[in-house]
């Protein structure tokens, strides 16, 4: 995909030397969505994107190639070596970079890793299952969620587990937890095509038990970069037992592209009016653009009946039924936030993350056991009937 001519006609001319297959050659950047449906048609082994002409349609043109299934090695190639242009390829999902002039031996060499690469691949597995935690309205404690969540899968017993704050505007897992990281989800989804065991230890934090892949310190460049999450689910599935991912809210192509790859989907609400008006918003939206509604899971956080809708009106105004209510408990939040620990398993709040976590699980709940003065009761009424 080559929109100048003189580099199109270079490259083209030095492919015919070296490979036994004619290339297939398109002047124009193809309209978004349409890749899947030429390489449909055409079966290529390796694509070439030309980045240098207009750089906001090639970098979604590289990370769609690189999210294809099965995946495609994807070639950058430009006019001459631009280090944060390298950079930012790579991020966006290139395996490799050419610039001219083009030369048989280094096309040989690109061709031959690229080959190399595919053969040593592992092959995805499935065996992991992710969770994406998702807000239907800002600021309805979704990351909080996330974050505890976490801790109670380890709980009960997950020994490979991943969390991973995937909102690249306001990602706040570095600070409930208080972590830093030079590396972000973004450099993860960015060498997914080329990850290894080496390369994602050097990416994430470990955790009181379990591993943190963090958001970026810079919103703008995760603006840029973050395009399809394909291709790291995928490998996150073949390393760990269990996902959970922190998201931003349901709009935009990133956000869709977490709620198709995840398994489960857990919309976090209030019972306040304006979270259910924004959440009804969300539910449309994720079903007009292909997002299975069976795996979506409706979860009320900061429960109040007092304060706002009960679970009826809930369902009622959503159309959708509560998977799980979670009280609202101000002051174990807070506390726990000051610390950077889970919410006490003693809490009511806490009660009810661990009976999240077990129906996520499949787990039955745990019958209520009966008080002293229950059983003297029935002890009685067994006497006198």
């Amino acid at each position: 995909m080559c929109p100048r001519r003189t580099l199109h006609q270079e490259l083209a001319s030095v492919l015919r030397e070296v490979t036994q297959f004619p290339p297939v050659e398109l002047e124009e950047y193809p309209p978004r969505g349409a890749l899947a449906e030429i390489v449909a048609s055409h079966k290529p082994n390796v694509i070439f994107i030309d980045v240098g002409v207009e750089l906001e349609h090639a970098a979604p043109l590289l990370a769609e190639a690189a999210a294809l299934a099965p995946p495609l090695p994807v070639v950058a190639v430009h006019t001459g070596n631009d280090p944060d242009l390298i950079l930012r390829c790579l991020r966006q999902g290139a395996s490799e970079f050419l610039f001219q002039p083009f030369q048989a031996a280094s096309i040989r060499e690109a061709l031959d890793r690229l080959a190399r690469l595919r053969q040593d691949s592992p092959g995805f597995k499935g065996g992991g299952k992710v969770y994406c935690i998702m807000p239907g309205k800002g600021a309805c404690g979704a990351s909080t969620l996330a974050a505890n969540l976490a801790f109670q899968f380890k709980r009960l017993g997950k020994q490979r587990l991943l969390l991973a704050d995937m909102d690249p505007l306001t990602g706040t897992l570095s600070f409930l937890l208080k972590l830093k990281s030079t590396y972000s989800f973004v450099d993860a989804v960015g060498h997914a095509q080329q990850m290894d065991e080496d390369l994602w230890k050097g990416l994430v934090s470990s955790f009181q038990g379990f591993d943190v892949l963090l958001s970026p310190e810079n919103p703008a460049e995760a603006i840029a970069e973050a395009h399809d999450a394909t291709p790291l689910l995928d490998y996150s599935r073949e390393v760990y037992e269990t996902v959970v991912l922190d998201a931003q809210g349901p709009y935009g192509d990133w956000s869709l592209s977490l709620a198709r790859c995840c398994d489960e989907l857990l919309l976090v609400t209030t019972n306040e009016l304006p979270a259910l008006h924004c959440t009804r918003r969300a539910l449309a939206y994720l079903d007009q653009n292909g997002v299975e509604k069976t795996k979506i899971k409706l979860v009320v956080n900061r429960y109040s009946p007092q304060a706002g809708l009960s679970r009826e009106a809930i369902e009622t105004a959503l159309h959708a039924g509560v998977f799980h209510l979670l009280p609202s408990d101000y002051e174990a939040v807070q506390k726990a936030l000051m610390e950077g620990k889970p919410v006490p398993p003693n809490t009511g709040l806490g009660k009810a993350l661990s009976g999240l976590a077990e129906a996520l699980m499949g787990k039955e709940p745990k019958p209520k056991k009966a008080s002293l003065l229950a059983g003297l009761f029935s002890l009685f009424d067994t006497a006198s009937s």
